[in-house]
């Protein structure tokens, strides 16, 4: 959520206008799901929780983020794995 929250406040030179659209279409997907703030940073730690189960992540290289489509609004991510976890038992 932090992500989201520094990509919309950041300033940056060169396209703006495509920055500013990208923002406004963040904004018009969170309104229409509905979560605030912390409920999207609640999200994002259990599905990170669950992910760290099978394997060691790199927190500060996650983005876990809400898009719309032609579908709905779909919840988009991408987490870096370092490496992956023993096989876990089953059962």
């Amino acid at each position: 959520m932090m992500n989201l929250i520094d990509r919309f406040f950041s300033r940056t030179t060169g396209g703006s206008k495509e920055d500013a659209k990208s923002r406004l279409k963040i904004l018009l997907v969170h309104d229409q799901v509905d979560l605030t703030p912390s409920q999207m940073d609640a999200m994002r730690a259990e599905i990170l929780a669950v992910v760290a189960r099978y394997a060691e992540i790199e927190p500060t290289k996650v983005d876990l983020r809400l898009e719309r489509s032609d579908d709905g609004i779909n919840l988009v991510s991408s987490v870096a794995v370092r490496r992956v976890n023993a096989r876990m038992a089953v059962g």
